[in-house]
């Protein structure tokens, strides 16, 4: 019997790897489509992160992931989950933001929510996001920003464990301001084992919660 088809849609390699091995655990009856155009990020980086902009195109993605036999669409950028909320009007499968169930947790566990970014354009959506989760929840958040840009040029550069500094530095003066710290982009769940222990449960990354919601709502819908 074919397995399930669940496509991902990157905006860097720098996730593939990442979530697809989060996928074989968390649903390992699944294949999973991996799609990849790392142009997206540096035009919202050039445009002002108009989403609008790339819209059409990851919603181009979605379609053809739907025509290999994609069961699922899972955007893996922050930076563009709201591209992925229009594409649901044009795709016959469901299609999801990676950092949706990250964003209704954050909202769960504290007025005070911290929002740490390596890239700017991700901080707007994320934010904006989180606002809607606590809206629909009746809760009143107030929200800090922090952003790593040189963690990210880091990264790009190969410089693994620089950005890995970089970023934990953010993220423990984040810590000490909030209730609970949301990590952004998926690129930066890699940063998490190398925080004080006793502060982890702090800290929000949308890997396993964003995965583990694509099975709860796959599981759903077969049932």
């Amino acid at each position: 019997m074919e397995k399930p088809k669940l496509a991902i849609i990157h905006t860097t390699p720098v996730t593939v790897e990442a979530l697809k091995t989060l996928a074989a655990e968390i649903m390992p009856g699944w294949d999973v489509l991996n799609f990849v155009d790392d142009s997206i990020l540096p035009q919202l980086a050039s445009n002002g992160g108009r989403v609008g902009d790339v819209t059409e195109r990851w919603t181009a993605y979605a379609r053809f992931a739907e025509q290999q036999g994609a069961a699922c669409v899972l955007s893996a950028c922050s930076s563009v989950g709201e591209a992925a909320e229009a594409a649901r009007r044009e795709v016959g499968v469901p299609v999801l933001r990676i950092d949706e169930a990250m964003a209704e947790e954050a909202v769960r566990a504290g007025r005070r929510i911290g929002v740490a970014a390596t890239l700017a354009s991700t901080l707007g959506p994320t934010k904006r996001l989180i606002e809607r989760k606590a809206k629909e929840a009746g809760r009143t958040v107030e929200i800090r920003e922090g952003l790593a840009s040189e963690a990210y040029r880091l990264l790009m550069d190969g410089d693994r464990e620089g950005h890995d500094r970089v970023l934990a530095e953010l993220l423990l003066r984040l810590a000490e301001e909030t209730d609970v710290v949301v990590l952004a982009q998926a690129s930066m769940a890699r940063v998490l084992p190398s925080l004080p222990e006793p502060l982890r449960p702090k800290f929000l990354t949308s890997p396993r919660l964003g995965l583990a919601h694509v099975a709860r709502t796959m599981a759903d819908s077969a049932g």
